[in-house]
C-alpha cells in the first residue's frame, strides 16, 4: 500500500452540496444526440445518356457474375441478380438467369417460386404456367407450388383447369389441407356431389375419426342426415367393436351423439352413448362420460340422470379399488351409493332385490387386513357393523344380520385383540329381538374369551337398564378381580350403590379401593371423602382428610379440609319436604387447619405450594376472619425478589432469577436486617402518604447535585476496593 501512488486514486469529493443546476437524463440525451456528427452518406448516381446507363448495367453485371462465381450454390445471389435484371426489363436476361440457378439447385422450392413470381407480374401467363407445371413434376410434395399453381388458374376463372391440378396432386395423397382445399373448390362453385366424392376419396387415403367427423357434419350441413348416419355406421364399421378399437373410435361416437341429439332423436344418441361406454373401461372413457352426463341432464328424466351419475361413481369407485382392495373408505363410499340406490328404488315402489348391495358387503368383508395390528382391523370391523345394520334395518332379514355378527366375531384374533364395539353390537340386537337370555350369552363369550374395562361397562349398563342389581354387583366383582387399578370402576360401583341406598355397601367399597393400587387414587379419595360430606358425616370426613394426610401433603388437600371445616354438611329436605338445617362449620377449626399446612409446607421448604396456601388462606378470612386475621395473613404474604445466582451450565456467570421472599424466613434468617427493612418499609409508606397530602414542613429531599457527588463518591470507593483484590461479589437481592 505504501508503494502506491497517490495519484491513482479516485479525487475525494470535498463538497457534496447539490448543484445550483440540475441536470436531467432527458437533456444529457438530447444534447448528446445533437452533438453527434452526421453519418456518411453514400453519393446518388443518375444516368444522364444511354452510354451512361450501359456503363452502369456492365458494372453491375460484373459485380453479379463475380458475387455468383464467388459463391455459386448462394441461391439469394441468383435471385437478386435475376431480379435486378427484371428491374432493368431485361426479362430475357432474368430468365436467363434463372434457368442457370435452376441447373444449380433445381430443387429449391423458393427459387421456382420467385421465377414464377416475376412471370406473373410480367402478365406472363403461358410462361408461368409452364414454369408451375414444370416445378410440381419435378416437386410434387412441395405443397406450397401446388396451391400458387392452383390459385392461379382460379384466378383465371379455369376451373377445370384448377380441379385438372387438384386431381393430379391428389394422386400423390398429400395432407389433410390439400384435400379440404380441393372440396372447398368445389363448395365455391355448388358442386356438392363432387365434394361429397371428394369426401370418400379422401377418407379411402386417411380413415381417421376426425375426417370421418368432419365427412359426417358436411352431409348434416347439406340437409342429409341419412347420409350422415350412414358415413357415421361405415365408420364404426371400419373400426370395430373391441375396446381399442371402441377406444379410437371416441370421437366418432361423440359426434354421432350429438348429431341425434340435434335431429332430436334422444333415444339414438342414449343407445350410442351406452353402446360405447359399456365397451370402455372408466379410466379411458372420461371425456365420453361427461358428455353422456351432460345429455342426460339436458334431454333425460330424473331416473336417467341420477342412473347415469350412479354408474359414474361406480365405475370411479371400481377403479379405486382395483388399485387397492384394502382401501376401506372407498367400500364404504361404494356400500352407501348402493344402499341410497337400493332404497330411492323402494320408494319409487319398485320390487327390488339387494343383490347388488349384498355383493358389494361381500366383497368388502372378503378383503381382511393383511396385518395383525389392530390399527389396521378398525374400518375394517366398521364394514361388518355396517353390513349388519343394513340387513336388520332395510331389508328385515333378522337371521342375516345375525349371521353377519356371528361371521365377524369368528373372524376377529381375539386373543390378539378384540372390538368391544362388535361385542356389545350384537348383544344390543339380540335385546331388540327381545332375547334377553341370548345378550346376556354373548356378553359373557366376550368376556370370557377377551375381558376388556368396555366391555364391562357395556354389560353393566345393560343390566343396570334392565334393574338387575345383583347382576350388576356380580359384573363389578369380576371387573374389579380383572383390574382394580381402575378408579373410575370403583366410584362407579359406588354410585350404583348409592343409588339403591346401601351406604354400608358403599363405604365397605371405598375402604377397599383406597387399599389397592390405583391408577388415579386422588379421585378416589375426592370422591370418599365428597360422600362423607354430602351424607353430613363431619368427623368421618375429617377422618379421612388426616388419613390422606398421612399419604400426601398436597396443599389442596389442606384447603379442602379447611374448606370443609368451615362449609356447612347435611342439610335438605326430609320425605314431607320439610327443611332440615345441617351442621354449621367452625372457622378457627378451619384456621387451625390453615395454620397446620402452612407449618408443613414450610418445613418442607415448599415455596410455590405456601404462597397458593396464603393466597386460599386470605380469601378465607376476607369471608370469614377479622380485620386482624386479615391482617395477620397479610403480613405473611410473600413478595416477589429478583436474584442472582451461578449459571448451571458451569461457565460460572451469574444469571437473574425470581424467587418468593416470606417474612418469617427472613426473620428467622436474619433478625436485624428484617427489622430494618420493615423500618425502610414503613418509612417509605409514610414518606408517600406525606407527599399525598400535600402539607408543608421540612423535606428530606437531597439536592441532586449532592447525589451525583454520593454516587461519584461511591463509584470511586467501589473502583478502589476492586483494585486490591479478585475475589468474587456476593449475590445481591432486588425488591420488586
Amino acid at each position: 500500500m505504501s508503494g502506491r501512488d497517490a495519484r491513482d486514486r479516485a479525487p475525494r469529493v470535498k463538497n457534496r452540496a447539490p448543484a445550483a443546476v440540475q441536470i436531467t437524463s432527458e437533456q444529457l440525451l438530447r444534447e448528446a444526440n445533437e452533438r453527434q456528427e452526421p453519418a456518411i452518406k453514400a453519393p446518388k448516381q443518375r444516368v444522364q445518356d444511354l452510354e451512361e446507363l450501359t456503363e452502369f448495367q456492365g458494372r453491375k453485371r460484373t459485380e453479379f457474375e463475380g458475387r455468383i462465381r464467388y459463391s455459386r450454390d448462394s441461391i439469394l445471389s441468383w435471385i437478386k441478380y435475376a431480379q435486378w435484371e427484371a428491374s432493368q426489363n431485361e426479362y430475357e436476361r432474368a430468365r436467363s438467369v434463372f434457368e442457370r440457378a435452376l441447373d444449380v439447385d433445381p430443387r429449391s422450392s423458393e427459387l421456382w417460386i420467385k421465377y414464377t413470381d416475376m412471370e406473373l407480374k410480367t402478365r406472363n401467363i403461358n410462361h408461368a404456367r409452364n414454369l408451375f407445371d414444370r416445378a410440381v413434376t419435378l416437386l410434387p410434395r412441395v405443397d406450397a407450388l401446388w396451391y400458387k399453381y392452383v390459385y392461379l388458374e382460379e384466378l383465371l376463372l379455369n376451373i377445370a383447369g384448377a380441379r385438372q391440378i387438384f386431381e393430379r396432386w391428389m394422386q400423390w395423397e398429400p395432407n389433410d389441407k390439400a384435400w379440404q382445399s380441393y372440396i372447398k373448390l368445389e363448395e365455391r362453385y355448388n358442386e356438392l356431389d363432387r365434394a361429397s366424392e371428394i369426401y370418400e376419396r379422401w377418407i379411402g387415403c386417411r380413415p381417421i375419426p376426425k375426417n370421418w367427423v368432419t365427412w359426417a357434419k358436411y352431409e348434416e350441413e347439406r340437409g342429409r342426415p341419412d347420409k350422415a348416419r350412414e358415413v357415421f355406421q361405415t365408420a364404426l364399421e371400419f373400426f370395430g367393436d373391441e375396446e381399442e378399437q371402441v377406444e379410437k373410435a371416441q370421437q366418432v361416437f361423440a359426434a354421432f351423439a350429438r348429431m341425434e341429439t340435434r335431429l332430436k332423436e334422444y333415444e339414438r344418441a342414449r343407445v350410442i352413448y351406452k353402446f360405447a361406454l359399456a365397451r370402455l373401461p372408466r379410466s379411458k372413457s372420461a371425456n365420453l362420460y361427461s358428455q353422456y352426463t351432460k345429455f342426460e341432464k339436458q334431454h333425460g328424466d330424473r331416473a336417467g340422470v341420477e342412473l347415469t351419475v350412479l354408474g359414474k361413481r361406480r365405475i370411479q369407485y371400481e377403479e379405486e379399488l382395483a388399485y387397492d382392495a384394502t382401501n376401506y373408505d372407498v367400500w364404504f363410499s361404494l356400500a352407501r351409493l348402493e344402499e341410497d340406490a337400493y332404497r330411492a328404488d323402494k320408494e319409487d315402489g319398485e320390487d327390488v332385490e339387494p343383490t347388488r348391495v349384498r355383493e358389494v358387503y361381500e366383497r368388502a368383508v372378503a378383503n381382511v387386513p393383511p396385518g395383525m395390528e389392530k390399527r389396521y382391523w378398525r374400518r375394517y370391523i366398521v364394514l361388518w357393523l355396517q353390513y349388519a345394520a343394513f340387513e336388520e334395518i332395510d331389508t328385515k332379514d333378522f337371521d342375516r344380520a345375525r349371521d353377519v355378527y356371528k361371521a365377524a366375531i369368528k373372524l376377529v384374533p381375539h386373543k390378539a385383540f378384540t372390538f368391544a364395539k362388535l361385542w356389545l353390537a350384537y348383544a344390543f340386537f339380540e335385546i331388540r329381538r327381545l332375547d334377553v337370555t341370548a345378550a346376556r350369552k354373548v356378553l359373557g363369550a366376550g368376556i370370557g374369551m377377551c375381558p376388556k374395562p368396555k366391555l364391562f361397562s357395556g354389560y353393566i349398563e345393560l343390566e343396570m337398564r334392565l334393574r338387575e342389581f345383583d347382576r350388576v354387583r356380580m359384573l363389578y366383582e369380576k371387573f374389579l378381580t380383572y383390574d382394580p387399578s381402575l378408579s373410575s370402576a370403583w366410584i362407579q360401583w359406588t354410585q350404583v350403590e348409592s343409588a339403591v341406598e346401601d351406604f354400608e355397601r358403599v363405604r365397605a367399597i371405598f375402604e377397599l379401593a383406597v387399599q389397592q393400587p390405583l391408577d388415579m387414587p386422588e379421585i378416589v379419595w375426592k370422591a370418599y371423602i365428597d360422600f362423607e360430606a354430602g351424607e353430613g358425616e363431619r368427623e368421618r370426613t375429617r377422618h379421612l382428610y388426616e388419613r390422606l394426610l398421612e399419604r400426601t401433603s398436597h396443599v389442596k388437600v389442606y384447603i379442602s379440609y379447611a374448606l370443609m371445616e368451615v362449609s356447612t354438611l347435611g342439610g335438605g329436605e326430609d320425605e314431607d319436604g320439610n327443611e332440615i338445617e345441617g351442621e354449621a362449620g367452625d372457622a378457627e377449626l378451619a384456621r387451625a387447619v390453615f395454620e397446620r399446612g402452612y407449618k408443613d409446607l414450610r418445613t418442607r421448604g415448599e415455596k410455590e405450594d405456601r404462597a397458593l396456601l396464603l393466597e386460599a388462606w386470605k380469601s378465607f378470612e376476607e369471608q370469614h376472619g377479622t380485620g386482624a386475621d386479615l391482617a395477620k395473613v397479610e403480613e405473611m404474604m410473600p413478595t416477589t425478589r429478583k436474584r442472582w445466582r451461578k449459571a448451571e451450565d458451569g461457565s460460572g456467570a451469574l444469571e437473574e432469577y425470581w424467587d418468593l421472599a416470606f417474612p418469617d424466613d427472613e426473620k428467622e434468617a436474619n433478625p436485624t436486617t428484617f427489622k430494618f427493612f420493615q423500618a425502610a418499609q414503613a418509612w417509605a409508606a409514610q414518606r408517600g402518604a406525606g407527599a399525598a397530602a400535600g402539607a408543608g414542613g421540612l423535606s428530606y429531599d437531597m439536592p441532586e447535585d449532592s447525589d451525583e457527588e454520593d454516587d461519584d463518591d461511591d463509584n470511586d470507593e467501589d473502583n478502589e476496593e476492586g483494585g486490591e483484590g479478585n475475589g468474587a461479589r456476593e449475590p445481591m437481592d432486588e425488591d420488586e
